[in-house]
């Protein structure tokens, strides 16, 4: 669960003999292993503020590969776990320049930060106190200077900002929750609450749309392959006749979408030379056909997300088929042995089959590194013996 940081502790850290207290606090290892000694040394150092010093340090070095600049900011165990990530605010935000804008859930600032560079003015509300005085502290340091805070219900509209942003706790009863009744405040009462304005709401990826009367758009998003994120955009904050989006960010090259106004007519053939695994994002908003199309690809399995082709998409992870067989382990181990197959990797998709479990089977014990390729393709399973990129 972590400290639990009171507004005394958020003004003592935000204070210069906080800020000292906290660059003598970093100097020691936190490690796992040297933790309970060295929060020994930081109480015989600190007394009571022990405890913050040293949670705010930990929370410091975590943030530093989710947010950027923010190695002065404060932070909460929770509030950290659920901040968007900077790259995938600076993208929402870019959605968003020019207007001004109300994020009702604005927790310790992430989303406002990146906000107030490029809207004229925004407003940032929560219940939580903590988090508020957390909030104006991280905005003090990004030198944020268009955003007003105040402590308001979200379910309760308060502003008459052209557009509301909402990201909504996404656990119920100490657990992870797909279900939007049960988000904190509940999804349902959020959307009726803003019913008929332009509206923004941060999603689990893995929530079940299908509960929700959507006429907006449902934007998927990943970073560095990774599935972030969904956001619910309103119809006025959308493109026409686009209702999914997939966006993929990376912190080293450029940003890509594909939505399903996009064409998705593919052909139907025998396996190419490539298998592509599409980026999550695609798979997660049902855009598999629409991103096989942009780049002359086509399905293995109309019903499986495994892309083929003579081609590998710039800057996307192809595998380069060696050899397919039907999935039968026997015959699969002696043409592991015949390839003298090492390092393996294995990858499901369609069929039951843990990766683990059937590499431990397999025994592979050469020296050439390949790519297993599981899935089904019409009712047969297959594998495909690929070469490891």
């Amino acid at each position: 669960m972590g400290y639990g940081f009171s507004r005394e502790d958020i003004a003592y850290l935000g204070s210069a003999a906080g800020a000292a207290a906290l660059a003598e606090t970093d100097e020691l290892a936190l490690t796992p292993a040297s933790l309970l000694r060295d929060l020994e040394r930081s109480r015989r150092a600190f007394g009571d503020r022990a405890s913050a010093l040293v949670e705010t340090v930990r929370l410091r070095r975590r943030a530093d590969a989710k947010l950027a600049d923010a190695g002065e900011w404060l932070f909460t165990d929770d509030a950290l776990q659920q901040a968007t990530p900077s790259l995938v605010a600076r993208q929402r935000a870019q959605r968003l320049a020019g207007r001004t804008v109300h994020d009702v859930t604005c927790s310790i600032g992430a989303e406002l930060v990146e906000l107030s560079r490029v809207c004229p003015a925004v407003i940032g509300s929560d219940l939580d106190q903590v988090r508020l005085d957390i909030a104006a502290h991280n905005l003090r340091r990004a030198a944020s200077r268009n955003v007003l805070l105040a402590k308001a219900d979200a379910l309760v509209p308060c502003s008459t900002a052209e557009v509301v942003i909402a990201d909504p706790a996404r656990r119920a009863d100490g657990r992870r929750t797909h279900d939007p009744a049960k988000l904190q405040p509940p999804l349902p009462d959020l959307l009726a609450a803003y019913a008929g304005r332009d509206l923004a709401v941060k999603c689990a990826p893995g929530l079940d749309f299908d509960r929700l009367d959507w006429a907006g758009e449902v934007e998927v998003v990943s970073l560095d392959g990774a599935v972030r994120e969904a956001c619910l955009w309103s119809p006025g904050l959308t493109a026409p006749d686009v209702t999914r989006r997939a966006t993929v960010l990376s912190s080293s090259g450029p940003a890509w979408a594909i939505t399903d106004a996009d064409p998705d007519d593919i052909p139907e053939r025998a396996p190419g030379e490539w298998i592509i695994d599409p980026d999550g994002a695609v798979v997660r908003a049902g855009l598999v056909r629409h991103y096989a199309a942009k780049h002359g690809l086509w399905q293995l399995d109309p019903r499986i997300a495994y892309l083929t082709g003579d081609t590998v998409p710039p800057g996307t992870r192809g595998f380069r088929i060696l050899h397919q067989m039907p999935f039968k382990e026997k015959p699969l181990r002696a043409e592991l042995h015949r390839r003298d197959c090492g390092p393996l990797e294995i990858l499901t998709r369609g069929v039951d089959i843990d990766p683990d479990t059937l590499r431990a089977r397999l025994k592979p014990k050469g020296s050439q590194p390949h790519t297993l390729v599981i899935t089904r393709i019409g009712r047969t399973p297959t594998v495909f013996v690929c070469a490891t990129p």
